[in-house]
């Protein structure tokens, strides 16, 4: 699943991205790129970016950083994020 990104009311489904990339930091990373080049364009509306990920085993802090271009975007869009959190397959 890692990120799906669909309109909230209808459930209509407009990407996949990370196919099987499932730590945070590099989907935060692809979710930002999307943004940029898709859904910048996007008509607002009530969308959502579900994004599952998995626990690091050996994480000691730090992540990824959703930066505030990326807020304005899906604020100016009517995008809502969800984390989906999974446990690690390891």
């Amino acid at each position: 699943m890692p990120i799906k990104i669909y309109i909230e009311e209808s459930g209509e489904e407009l990407d996949w991205l990370c196919d099987s990339i499932w730590d945070l930091p590099n989907q935060i990373d692809a979710l930002e790129k999307w943004l940029d080049l898709i859904g910048a364009a996007l008509i607002p509306n009530k969308y959502v970016a579900d994004i599952a990920f998995d626990i690091r085993k050996d994480a000691i802090g730090g992540g990824g950083v959703l930066k505030s271009k990326s807020m304005k975007i899906m604020g100016t869009i009517g995008m809502d994020v969800f984390f989906s959190e999974y446990p690690s397959i390891d």
